[in-house]
């Protein structure tokens, strides 16, 4: 009577019953048998239906057989009366099958990363379940949670490894439907990319010049912001990749084909990443090496220690160029230059581009949409990539005073 006679209130709360065993009375005036329980020391939530459907006898016998569950050291919620329960298809098992069966195409610290993404974010809610329990609701609300913490390229690839698991059990006959297959309209939109300021095109003459002559430090600390400037305009790389660029690094400087061999563990993609140099990048490798003892090819005001990460956006700033340009931004005027270049289709008035976007793309070291060409071989499209840079070199020398070589200031 007292379950019949409660009223809703604005505020969800609970009769309870014994032995972890509850009725929740909600807002909106239903009522469900709910038994809370430790299972290997974490506090669940088995649910039993609703009242007055499930009336309190038959409450009460489900928390006797869960309690009994329990004693076995079995728990409830897996072990539930009216569950055709199978372990291999729980979605652990599923999850583990199709991961192991994608290993020989993937890097290990790849396939380290997606394990470890669907452990901390997917398996302790999806881990339990039959896969023809769960629904696309549940699938969204394990994506919801994510969202939560502002973490959202994380939440579209946690869908995005749910749905290969998906597709792997239909194709192994053990289940007929995807539930990610529709969630797309639900995730929460990605935010507007904030693009970093770069200047207009017919700016670029004037920030190479400016750069070319910067002379707002002591003489080598000028020489070497000045070049580790030019050397990230030369190559599109990130400021943390350039900062730390040692002397092994680098290969063949004075041969046909230099190279920048970044190891991976400076790489925000977590792979080795080859810059091809042209000889104008080259050129500034060598001559700060001559220049300096320090195993860092730009050396900080600090023995052993490189540039600060301050210290080309600083000089920007000195130069006039607050708000205007970034050090990242060299990377988007590169970008833009190459993905605008056309050239004639021979024999035809038809223009197609002249670099593939793929060739932009592994020399900006970003990540691909698809997870198993994201391990790529470091060396892919080195060859056109090497060609694209040399002209890239050879524009900004035009821009600058039409010269072929950087000028540094002479060490002090």
């Amino acid at each position: 009577m007292k379950i019949k006679k409660a009223n809703p209130a604005e505020k969800n709360y609970k009769l309870a019953d014994g032995e972890g065993l509850f009725v929740l009375v909600k807002a909106n005036g239903s009522k469900l048998w709910q038994m809370k329980y430790r299972y290997r020391g974490k506090e669940k939530l088995l649910s039993f239906g609703a009242y007055p459907k499930v009336g309190i006898s038959a409450a009460r016998e489900l928390k006797r057989i869960a309690k009994g569950a329990l004693a076995e050291g079995k728990d409830p919620m897996v072990h539930k009366p009216g569950r055709d329960y199978s372990a291999d298809k729980t979605f652990r098992v599923v999850a583990t099958s199709w991961h192991n069966n994608r290993l020989d195409s993937i890097k290990p610290a790849h396939a380290e990363r997606v394990w470890s993404r669907l452990e901390r974010d997917v398996l302790p809610a999806l881990g339990d379940l039959l896969l023809t329990e769960i629904t696309p609701p549940i699938v969204l609300g394990v994506i919801k949670k994510i969202e939560e913490r502002g973490a959202l390229d994380i939440s579209r690839r946690a869908k995005q490894c749910i749905g290969q698991v998906y597709q792997f059990a239909i194709a192994s006959g053990l289940c007929e439907l995807d539930p990610t297959a529709n969630l797309g309209g639900a995730l929460k939109p990605r935010p507007r990319v904030k693009h970093m300021p770069k200047v207009l095109t017919r700016e670029l003459p004037e920030l190479l010049r400016k750069i070319e002559g910067y002379n707002h430090e002591d003489g080598r600390r000028s020489e070497i912001t000045k070049a580790a400037l030019s050397f990230a305009f030369l190559t599109w790389v990130r400021t943390s990749e350039l900062r730390f660029a040692e002397r092994g690094e680098f290969e063949e400087l004075d041969g046909p084909t230099p190279v920048w061999r970044i190891p991976k563990e400076r790489m925000k993609m977590e792979r080795e990443h080859l810059v091809p140099l042209s000889s104008q990048a080259a050129f500034i490798v060598k001559v700060m090496i001559a220049r300096s003892d320090s195993n860092y090819i730009f050396p900080g005001t600090k023995p052993n220690k490189p540039i600060s990460e301050n210290t080309m956006i600083y000089a920007l700033y000195r130069l006039g160029y607050h708000s205007r340009q970034t050090v990242h931004g060299f990377r988007s005027l590169g970008s833009t230059w190459a993905n605008e270049q056309l050239v004639p289709l021979p024999g035809s008035s038809t223009w197609m581009r002249k670099y593939d976007k793929d060739w932009v793309e592994m020399q900006l070291a970003h990540s691909d949409d698809d997870e198993v060409r994201d391990a790529y071989n470091s060396a892919e499209y080195l060859v056109p990539r090497r060609g694209m840079m040399q002209d890239w070199a050879d524009y900004l020398d035009h821009c600058r005073s039409g010269e072929r070589a950087l000028r540094l200031v002479d060490a002090v």
